[in-house]
């Protein structure tokens, strides 16, 4: 390497471009070969979500849409060839009487449960967070109605409500007041499902709820209370603000749950009497497989449009989680 004389003293030349355009020494060959194993073995543990996702959810979301924009019959339905009709089964629902009760019936039994579910399950967990001998014991029996099949729960409370044998009409008997039809009756059928709704979806925001408080520091209500606080404020000034996260994601699901709750409501009124509890998953199900002469592409257009909902629903709680996490 030379050097280069400048005012009588010798310089070493430049080199800073020679090191910017000399080029990257390639990997080893173990570390490729490390990060390429890796990519297969990320990619094989990928492969069954990816299936799973596409036999249970993809394919069963094309199918669902496939008979909205055609006209199927019995025959066609088995054997193929059914005429497409594009958007009009779309337009029957919409104009159909019952597109509006439906709606209307699905939105109060959605919004009356999870506002009912959330108020109980708030309530027991922080009763239960204060901590006592039996705690742990009662909060796993409230955990049972959770547990259980819904199609248990809802033959359950078909018996309760049964206006000739049923046990609540008996327990009303006895305290004066006369006979109710909770599933027979226009104007008690939708109360009666939310009602036994209610009661399912306790124990799931007790449980999300009472592991959120877990999580509030002990220090904020020592020092609430030092200051004076009595339970009262500390719940609205500590408990319920710092509880809002996770309060609005038990509510995202608990709306987005049931919306689609279909079993119990079939199980116990089957939507009736009339339209009187008839909700949107009820009706998709009427029309494709609740008739003699079914009306496929109108139920599956009816599933559609729930399904639509759901997701927008969807949408926000992925929106609200990740504002959370920002």
């Amino acid at each position: 390497m030379t050097t280069v004389r400048a005012g009588g003293r010798l310089r070493p030349p430049d080199t800073r471009g020679a090191h910017r355009d000399a080029p990257l020494p390639a990997p080893p060959v173990s570390r490729r070969r490390g990060l390429s194993s890796s990519r297969v073995a990320g990619w094989g543990f990928l492969a069954p979500v990816v299936a799973y996702l596409c036999a249970f959810y993809l394919y069963p979301l094309y199918r669902n849409v496939d008979l909205s924009v055609r006209h199927y019959t019995v025959r066609s339905f088995v054997q193929g060839g059914a005429e497409f009709t594009g958007w009009d089964n779309f337009r029957q629902v919409l104009q159909d009487p019952s597109f509006g009760t439906a709606l209307r019936n699905t939105m109060v039994f959605t919004l009356v449960s999870i506002v009912f579910q959330y108020a109980f399950g708030l309530a027991l967990a922080v009763f239960f967070h204060r901590g006592f001998r039996l705690a742990p014991t009662l909060r796993a029996l409230f955990l049972i109605p959770w547990l259980l099949p819904l199609i248990v729960s809802a033959s359950t409370w078909s018996w309760m409500l049964n206006s000739e044998s049923g046990v609540v009409n008996y327990a009303l008997h006895l305290v004066g007041v006369g006979r109710v039809d909770w599933l027979t009756s226009p104007s008690w059928a939708l109360t009666s499902v939310i009602i036994a709704n209610i009661w399912i979806g306790i124990p799931f925001n007790l449980v999300i709820l009472h592991s959120g408080l877990q999580n509030i520091p002990a220090e904020l209500y020592e020092a609430a209370a030092l200051d004076g606080a009595n339970g009262r404020q500390q719940f609205w000034r500590i408990t319920f603000p710092l509880l809002r996260p996770v309060s609005a994601i038990t509510l995202l699901l608990g709306l987005i749950y049931t919306l689609k709750v279909f079993d119990l409501i079939w199980i116990t009124t089957k939507g009736g009497p009339g339209d009187s509890s008839t909700t949107l998953a009820t009706w998709s199900y009427r029309l494709g497989f609740g008739s003699l002469l079914p009306e496929f592409g109108r139920g599956a257009a009816v599933g559609n449009l729930l399904i639509l909902i759901a997701l927008a629903f969807g949408l926000v709680y992925v929106r609200v989680q990740r504002r959370q996490t920002t």
